[in-house]
């Protein structure tokens, strides 16, 4: 610990009367402490054999009593130099450890919702003027392989609860059209149903993730929905069915989420009531494929209502349950989101907190779900988050079409490293949305296709996927604006088969760079290369005049000395460092 003087307090450079061999009292007038240096920074001479000025024989007295103290505080200070050198922010990465960072957290969600399907994914089989294979635009299949996407969920959302797979099957001329009762009344034409989204699925070489009606479906409706995609021919008329529409073969389809939102749009039900009909829906769900079995996911809480997951927990024999979701968005006000881009700090500050809140979360249901299932056999799914603001001006306000900024980067970033740091009950989790829709990873407009930041920090969390988890112990300083506070610095990092070490450090300060010191405990440290996201402001984001403004660069803002590393994180950035 550095001794703390009243003020500033440095020792200067010598006076002439030094270099003359006098003897001099000093008279100190201002002290401060810097963490790196002590110094007396104002002083002044008094020649020998001559009073200090203006003071009695007692106040002398004082005076060189106070420097031999102050001396005696100089002498600790430099045996405790060392310590002050070190960053006050401070990373110990565990050498080795336990646990996988399923790449299914990196998971994304499509819903039939504004522009996310339709324009976003699809522009229709007969489109001339939008490169595209079989319906799917080509510029969204190339970007989204480049993020590896593990999962793509769809339809819903709270779409999926009102949406009746038959209706998006067959010839799309037959098929008959609906109103998107949620979002917007639109009419929705069914031309993108079960065929078109499992075929772009393995397009995009990810795996699907239906959402199942419950709000208005049957239990039937569902078996019938799982023995359409999964079961071979000749074991019952569904697979017959799917052969005369055009698919001889079964998709893979392991993932199955059991209605959505139960609490809310998807049937605003009791936990009690909604733990009863997953139950029941989950007891008609029979696999086809011998390769896999189906991974049931019940639709769980909105932020902090443990009643919901403990009773599920405790409801539903776990013989029939594979995960319970969670939804977070980081909404300051339901009633007021506030802008995308015009935002101020103390706006962005509470955005913060709301997007750090995720911790908290993931923390308090894992601890509901310790009680019931101590050796984490059901997941936590996390697949709804992400930020939410107001609409675009002149956009439909039903479409939730918004913009996208280093706030949204710092969002995924801080998100993701709590994701990995749980990664031993969060295994699969779903960002809010893919294309057009809150916080999305790509925009478009006509033919035109753009690259968000938060695309940007999931390509840059890749090296994370199927990792070994490397447990952090972080000590961070505070980003302060007012009377608010919230850690600066959050980090997670993990080990690749290759033995590679992938750290992913943010730094959410709005104003301040951020030192931190990273210990790598005996880590092999031949060569360690980086990545940064940043840019001038924190409001600045990719248009379609500038679809590049906000980009990954190279990053060597780091010193290694021995088993420490120091990296300086610019302000709001994302940081990834490959150690090898």
């Amino acid at each position: 610990m550095v001794p703390v003087l009243p003020r500033r307090a440095t020792v200067g450079q010598n006076t002439p009367a030094q270099r003359e061999g006098d003897r001099t009292d000093l008279q100190p007038r201002r002290y401060h402490q810097d963490h790196r240096r002590l110094q007396i920074s104002h002083y002044r001479v008094v020649p020998r054999g001559q009073k200090p000025c203006g003071t009695t024989a007692a106040n002398a007295l004082m005076t060189i009593c106070f420097m031999k103290r102050f001396l005696r505080l100089i002498t600790l200070a430099s045996a405790l130099a060392p310590l002050s050198l070190l960053a006050q922010n401070r990373v110990s990465i565990a050498k080795t450890g336990k646990d996988t960072i399923s790449r299914q957290i990196y998971g994304h969600f499509a819903e039939h919702l504004g522009r996310c399907i339709y324009d976003g994914f699809y522009v229709g089989e007969g489109n001339k003027t939008i490169p595209n294979i079989n319906g799917v635009r080509t510029d969204v299949v190339q970007a989204l392989k480049k993020l590896k996407i593990p999962n793509l969920r769809w339809p819903g959302g709270c779409f999926a609860d009102t949406y009746h797979w038959r209706d998006g099957v067959g010839p799309k001329k037959s098929r008959p059209s609906m109103l998107n009762i949620w979002w917007g009344n639109v009419r929705e034409d069914n031309s993108f149903g079960t065929h078109e989204f499992l075929n772009m699925c393995e397009l995009l070489g990810t795996e699907p993730y239906l959402s199942a009606n419950v709000g208005s479906g049957t239990p039937q409706e569902l078996a019938d929905w799982i023995k359409y995609t999964t079961h071979p021919n000749g074991s019952s008329p569904m697979p017959e069915l799917r052969q005369q529409n055009g698919r001889t073969e079964p998709w893979n389809v392991k993932y199955w989420g059991i209605g959505n939102e139960a609490w809310g749009c998807g049937g605003n039900m009791t936990a009690d009531y909604y733990a009863n009909l997953y139950r029941q829906f989950a007891t008609f769900m029979s696999n086809g494929s011998k390769d896999y079995s189906l991974f049931r996911i019940a639709s769980g809480a909105s932020d902090g209502d443990y009643t919901w997951t403990e009773t599920l927990m405790k409801n539903i024999p776990h013989s029939l349950l594979d995960a319970v979701a969670l939804h977070h968005y980081s909404v300051i006000e339901w009633a007021k989101k506030g802008p995308s881009t015009t935002f101020d700090e103390e706006t962005y500050m509470k955005t913060m907190k709301q997007a750090l809140l995720m911790e908290e979360l993931v923390t308090k249901h894992s601890a509901v779900m310790d009680k019931y299932d101590p050796k984490k056999k059901v997941a936590l799914l996390v697949d709804e988050w992400g930020g939410w603001y107001d609409v675009e001006p002149g956009t439909n306000s039903a479409f939730l079409y918004q913009q996208n900024t280093l706030r949204d980067a710092m969002i995924a970033g801080t998100t993701l490293n709590t994701f990995n740091n749980h990664c031993d009950r969060v295994k699969m989790a779903n960002l809010a949305q893919a294309i057009n829709v809150l916080q999305a990873v790509i925009l478009t407009e006509g033919n035109k296709m753009l690259l968000t930041p938060t695309y940007h920090v999931m390509e840059m969390y890749t090296v994370h996927h199927d990792a070994t988890l490397l447990p952090v112990e972080v000590k961070s300083e505070d980003y302060k604006l007012g009377g608010d506070k919230l850690p600066a610095v959050s980090v997670s990092a993990s080990k690749d088969r290759q033995n590679r070490v992938h750290v992913s450090l943010v730094n959410i300060d709005a104003k301040k760079a951020n030192d931190v010191t990273v210990d790598l405990n005996g880590l092999p440290a031949g060569t360690i290369t980086g990545r940064v996201l940043t840019s001038t402001k924190l409001q600045d984001h990719n248009t379609f005049a500038q679809p590049n403004k906000v980009a990954p660069t190279a990053f060597s803002g780091f010193k290694r000395d021995g088993d420490k590393l120091t990296v300086s994180l610019p302000p709001f950035s994302v940081v990834v460092l490959e150690v090898k």
